[in-house]
């Protein structure tokens, strides 16, 4: 499977280099190569293709936005439209506005959220909202916390979608994988980040993750 990563930081350099060690080919896409590469110098693996982000996506069977929420639209709108046509789009982005300082507040919430969003813009991808619950070593490294034992969300309109992604959350280490609904249903894992926020600060870390028990 041809995998782009949608964003050049911290969040994007673990999921592109996790996957690579799990033997998919990954490409890094970015908005400028050469900036890029020279900001990364050398950190990530050789085989990690950078590329701009047209080229990334359109080789690409499967997208992963990992950029900050604010980017999220305009980021796919740099990928292009038709290069997303029928791609899935794995959207781990959170609706967060830092304007006021810390804690973040949400610039869509309640009615609406990002990844519905990212969904009508792009109506002819597949979207499926994951991973904005957690971060970015437990996303690929869920066994730090609690030996995985753990919970993340999937929410998106496509069930087959949604199946190719739970599929690659488990190769990830997640365990117990819950599917919200349709994309509506990112609203609430979205609405989940002012609590991640506050128990951030709490507790003084952030290697935690929700534990849905029945």
């Amino acid at each position: 499977m041809e995998i782009a990563v949608l964003g050049t930081g911290m969040v994007g350099q673990s999921l592109a280099s996790r996957l690579h060690e799990l033997g998919y080919h990954v490409t890094l896409g970015t908005r400028d190569v050469a900036t890029t590469r020279e900001r990364l110098n050398g950190a990530l693996h050789p085989e990690i293709t950078l590329a701009t982000l047209p080229d990334a996506t359109t080789k690409a069977d499967l997208v992963i936005l990992a950029v900050q929420g604010a980017s999220a639209l305009s980021t796919l709108a740099a990928a292009g439209p038709r290069a997303l046509d029928d791609k899935i789009i794995i959207d781990i982005t959170n609706p967060l506005d830092f304007s006021d300082g810390f804690p973040a507040t949400l610039f869509v919430k309640d009615t609406d959220s990002l990844g519905e969003q990212i969904q009508a813009e792009f109506p002819t991808a597949r979207v499926v909202k994951t991973l904005n619950t957690l971060t970015a070593d437990l996303m690929v490294h869920p066994e730090l916390v609690s030996g995985g034992d753990h919970t993340i969300f999937v929410s998106g309109n496509d069930a087959e979608a949604k199946a190719i992604v739970v599929t690659l959350l488990s190769t990830l280490g997640h365990r117990h994988i819950i599917d919200l609904g349709d994309i509506s249903t990112a609203r609430g894992s979205e609405m989940l980040m002012p609590m991640w926020m506050r128990l951030m600060t709490a507790m003084g870390t952030t290697m935690f993750q929700f534990k849905v028990v029945q």
